[in-house]
């Protein structure tokens, strides 16, 4: 197998009543565990570069070559998402790489603003071949739409999808970005009254606050597509300090790195059977 897009992944998840398992690169050590991780659940991926990650290595494309060189390589399925990006000169660069699919996020403009932005995000990436996701929100902060008590309304998430011509759409039923606990509610009943209302798959932004019974239960209830990197990070950090702190005087990185990439290539291997509804 080898590079796909996103829409392959997302509508034959949707179709099957199934989750798709998406998840964020940090560094080159991280893609490869993720793509590993596909590998061992012999099950599809998706990897997804955010606009924050870009801007930490200095711009998009060292880290999107690297990302797009490993999916190349794998054994499995495996696409290549912009996650949320909120320039749109950003979305245009990442087509112009070969990503399949991108996020436009414009979840913290207001509600007109936010359609028409995202409309016109859309119609250039539809011309490339380029599937879209659009998030639809208010302003509350770092999490936009999905800070705490943000809901997303059935009927304006239908009008918007609609408008924009969106192929998946970002909903707010509870979870919240960064959380390193795994405690957030969802709204389970309101992740169905969206599936019913809309023509597009769902996306739940924020999962790793979300406990894996609660994440399968949202599943059923219509949830397609899971975005996952807090929890992860957990794993590759929790790795390296564990090897650290058993060798204080150990200075090659490759060392440390190494049981880093396993541990989040085996947790990521987990939920990706989980999200599947394989275990």
């Amino acid at each position: 197998m080898t590079l796909v897009s996103a829409r392959d992944l997302v509508t034959d998840a949707a179709r099957s009543g199934t989750g798709i398992g998406a998840f964020n690169v940090i560094h080159l050590e991280t893609a490869e565990a993720l793509v590993r991780a596909s590998a061992q659940a012999g099950l599809p991926v998706i990897v997804q570069i955010s606009q924050n990650c870009a801007d930490y290595h200095g711009g998009l494309e060292p880290i999107a070559v690297a990302t797009l060189a490993v999916a190349r390589r794998a054994e499995t399925p495996v696409a290549v998402h912009l996650d949320h990006a909120e320039r749109p000169d950003l979305v245009d660069e990442a087509i112009a790489l070969g990503f399949g699919s991108v996020m436009f996020d414009g979840g913290a403009l207001p509600y007109d603003e936010n359609v028409a932005v995202t409309a016109a995000v859309t119609e250039r990436a539809h011309a490339a071949g380029v599937y879209v996701e659009g998030e639809l929100g208010e302003v509350g902060g770092k999490d936009g739409a999905h800070a705490p008590g943000v809901r997303t309304d059935p009927d304006e998430a239908r009008a918007f999808v609609e408008a924009t011509g969106v192929d998946a759409l970002a909903v707010a039923v509870g979870s919240s970005h960064a959380m390193t606990d795994r405690t957030a509610s969802l709204d389970l009943s309101l992740i169905a009254r969206l599936h019913d209302a809309l023509s597009v798959p769902l996306v739940l932004h924020g999962s790793s606050g979300v406990a894996d019974a609660v994440i399968t239960d949202a599943v059923r209830a219509g949830m397609t597509k899971i975005n996952v990197s807090t929890h992860l990070n957990g794993f590759f950090t929790r790795a390296i300090r564990s090897v650290l702190d058993a060798d204080e005087r150990l200075v090659d990185s490759r060392r440390y790195l190494a049981p880093a990439r396993d541990a989040l290539a085996d947790e990521a291997a987990r939920m990706l059977r989980l999200f599947a509804l394989e275990g």
